[in-house]
């Protein structure tokens, strides 16, 4: 796979993920936002909170200075800062447009040069994917409370409760191809 291969696959898997955290909000009700289980865990709101800090402090000037900015306030991510679903949604894209911004600027060569985060060198390539592993994880947590949350009023995300036999039958019903495993969800969303 070449870095331009590798890069569209990364930017897609971004968008499938940003996407599925999307949806979740879209089913909760502004004050389910901000819903702990205990006073040990995260709400919505402080994972986005974190996810917000992260992105900011990694993406911003990507390929020139360290991926901990100065500037981050990692603790505070995991305060109620955030007291609006608004102001949750304009973190939220304020973070992915930054992110966005930075894996557009790449170019080939700047896949031969070493990034760091904390003083520890990480590939261009490496970089991208510790926060594709990173994302998901908590991306993965806000679905999971929503889904808990919504109870039975949830909206599947991927293949409905008892509907895996339906699915690999249309499936398997295709000829194989080449596609990126988002292609089929991300063009449900347009």
């Amino acid at each position: 796979m070449d870095t331009k291969d590798f890069l569209k696959s990364a930017k897609r898997q971004f968008e499938y993920y940003k996407d599925l955290a999307e949806k979740t909000f879209e089913q909760l009700e502004e004050e389910k936002l901000f819903y702990k289980y205990n006073e040990e865990s995260n709400s919505i709101a402080i994972i986005v909170q974190h996810l917000w800090g992260n992105m900011m402090s990694r993406w911003t000037d990507f390929l020139t200075s360290d991926g901990e900015k100065e500037w981050r306030k990692r603790d505070a991510e995991f305060e109620e800062v955030i007291k609006t679903k608004d102001e949750l949604l304009k973190r939220w894209q304020e973070g992915w447009e930054c992110l966005f911004k930075a894996l557009d600027s790449l170019k080939e060569e700047d896949f031969l040069k070493t990034v760091y985060i904390r003083n520890q060198g990480h590939s261009v390539m490496e970089a991208i994917n510790r926060q594709l592993a990173h994302y998901p994880y908590h991306i993965g947590q806000i679905v999971f409370l929503g889904k808990m949350i919504a109870d039975k009023n949830w909206k599947s995300l991927s293949i409905p409760r008892n509907k895996s036999g339906d699915y690999n039958a249309d499936k398997f019903s295709q000829p194989k191809h080449n596609e990126h495993f988002t292609g089929e969800y991300l063009k449900k969303k347009d």
